[in-house]
């Protein structure tokens, strides 16, 4: 991270409402509210899993990953957001900032793939409803599950090191240190980093996304050969509430990162990266529990009612 003086960066500046104190107030307490529904909801959404044997299934255990990698994803940076809140010039070491930049890269691009493997767990249970339990059978799904992990690795973090950027300002227009914003920092031409990231953009991104609007497109075909309404009904409330999170997910992350960049910062940046960043990952235990009748029953098992039905 040399610059064109060959100084080190040693440090960065976090200024994304340095400008703006009295709004840092209201951030601060939106943060905090939004922090503790996140770690509550999807805490509790772990719990239920464990503790409803009824809710050890294929699809829970994917939604049960999901919510410990939004707990993971949260607490790299949302903390730290709302500590620099009551800071009126926040400082972040250079270490401090890339590992921050690579973690919550990294478990972005997690969610990603996760998503797009719940959406296939979702196409085999119902367009093959007969072989469910041996297409996604225990062994199988941990494989997915890893598989999600260690590719995601792969695609995000290995590129990252290996072309590292060389950074001319320490003063990031952002909330904490986003690849993004990091990269408008950067003393050389962007073409190659623009061309870089569309790549990767591709794998993490678009190929998923393709690959979950793929998978509904079946789960349609198959919904529509059902004869009964009941039978369509119960089989769309199964997804209604994935499709959901993808909706927000995919939408905000692939209108952030598929665009064309300059060294400019935006402001719809910074929007964007806490739709995805804060309010998809408060939205989805709300999303999966309001509109997930199992969920709500385990939720009264655990709260003693004696007849759940």
């Amino acid at each position: 991270m040399d610059g064109r003086n060959n100084t080190a960066v040693t440090y960065f500046i976090l200024v994304g409402l340095s400008e703006h104190p009295r709004a840092q107030v209201i951030f601060f307490c939106l943060l905090l509210v939004s922090y503790l529904v996140i770690l509550l909801g999807n805490s509790l959404i772990l719990f239920l899993v464990q503790y409803d044997s009824r809710l050890h299934t294929p699809m829970y255990f994917f939604l049960s990953n999901l919510s410990f990698l939004d707990i993971c994803f949260t607490s790299s940076s949302i903390p730290q957001m709302i500590i620099n809140c009551l800071i009126r010039m926040p400082v972040i070491s250079a270490g401090e900032c890339m590992a921050q930049m690579c973690t919550l890269l990294y478990l972005g691009v997690v969610e990603c793939l996760l998503l797009a493997v719940m959406a296939y767990d979702r196409c085999i249970a119902i367009s093959d409803p007969l072989r469910y339990t041996v297409r996604m059978a225990n062994q199988v799904c941990i494989q997915l599950a890893g598989f999600s992990w260690v590719l995601a690795f792969l695609l995000s973090v290995v590129p990252t090191l290996a072309s590292p950027l060389e950074l001319c300002s320490h003063i990031v227009n952002h909330f904490f240190c986003e690849v993004l914003a990091m990269i408008k920092l950067a003393c050389n031409d962007l073409e190659f980093n623009k061309l870089l990231m569309m790549a990767t953009s591709s794998l993490t991104l678009l190929a998923p996304f393709v690959f979950i609007l793929a998978s509904y497109g079946r789960i349609l075909g198959a919904v529509l050969k059902i004869r009964s309404a009941e039978g369509r009904k119960k089989a769309f409330s199964t997804c209604s509430s994935h499709l959901t999170v993808v909706s927000i997910f995919y939408g905000t992350a692939i209108a952030m990162y598929m665009t064309p960049q300059d060294k400019t910062s935006r402001e719809q940046d910074k929007l964007a990266s806490l739709l995805y960043g804060v309010v998809t990952p408060m939205l989805n235990p709300l999303i999966y529990s309001l509109r997930n009748k199992d969920i709500k029953k385990a939720l009264r098992k655990l709260l003693g009612e004696k007849k759940v039905p």
